[in-house]
């Protein structure tokens, strides 16, 4: 039988992509189906136990500048981007002056990396078939709440342009969903997340590593929110659709968790 059970958040939902009558026609959001999740839930077992460690201690991590690897498998002209030229691209990308100065989404050393994608050519390369290949590399650095782009020349290894934008809010990384999980599981807005968790699985929720979930870019709109959640947009905020795994999806739009300034706050749905 399927059912909706009103519980902490508002409803836990059986099902996948059972969508709240009413309420989601106000937000103008439906809940997204199960093969649209990050069936990996958090970052990595290894990754977040390194950071977990770092939290506990207090200690900011080391910025490293590494050398970038030699080039490995390339492709040729139009062809997608290979993993090796992924991973070289975004080492010519991180500078020292760029490590040093910027934070990621958990205020580590360096910029958050957003995407890599092959650039498009020159307008007087389109009909040339030994046009180079670039790279664009996308960051975001959460210090400055700065959208950085640079395109790098796949055959020179070197970066040819850096763009800097704000207020622009590109999709969201698995690692920045992560953290807008992990802070909302630590805020004590997320006790309704936490009890609906334990209502629908019986185990104490205490870590992103426990849940799927996507997440949507939230901007702000005036007089929309309370004002904790003004600068979303300029700030990069998230609002999160998360799912029990091989459960329900919980209902957690109402909350707004803004990662720049490291909060939760509450939408009013009227």
């Amino acid at each position: 039988m399927r059912r909706t059970v009103h519980r902490h958040l508002g409803k836990v939902m059986a099902g996948a992509a059972v969508a709240v009558a009413g309420t989601a026609v106000m937000v103008g959001i439906t809940l997204p189906g199960t093969a649209g999740a990050d069936e990996t839930g958090g970052a990595n077992q290894n990754s977040q136990s390194a950071q977990q460690a770092g939290q506990d201690s207090g200690a900011v991590r080391p910025g490293v500048v590494e050398q970038a690897p030699a080039e490995g498998a390339k492709g040729k002209g139009r062809d997608p981007l290979t993993d090796d030229e992924i991973k070289r691209v975004e080492q010519i990308a991180v500078n020292r002056q760029l490590l040093h100065t910027s934070e990621d989404v958990d205020g580590g050393h360096g910029p958050q990396r957003l995407s890599v994608d092959l650039a498009d050519p020159d307008s007087d390369e389109v009909d040339d078939p030994d046009a180079p290949r670039r790279a664009d590399v996308t960051f975001y650095d959460y210090k400055t709440d700065t959208l950085v782009t640079k395109t790098v020349n796949l055959a020179t290894g070197k970066v040819e342009q850096t763009s800097s934008q704000h207020g622009v809010q590109p999709p969201l990384s698995r690692a920045e969903n992560a953290e807008a999980a992990r802070i909302l599981i630590a805020a004590p807005l997320g006790a309704g997340l936490k009890a609906d968790y334990k209502d629908a699985t019986g185990h104490e929720l205490t870590s992103p590593d426990q849940l799927l979930f996507n997440g949507a870019v939230y901007r702000a709109t005036a007089g929309a929110q309370p004002a904790v959640l003004d600068k979303c947009g300029e700030h990069r905020c998230v609002r999160l659709f998360p799912k029990v795994k091989n459960g329900p999806w919980i209902d957690a739009r109402s909350l707004i968790i803004d990662l720049s300034a490291r909060k939760v706050a509450r939408l009013d749905r009227g």
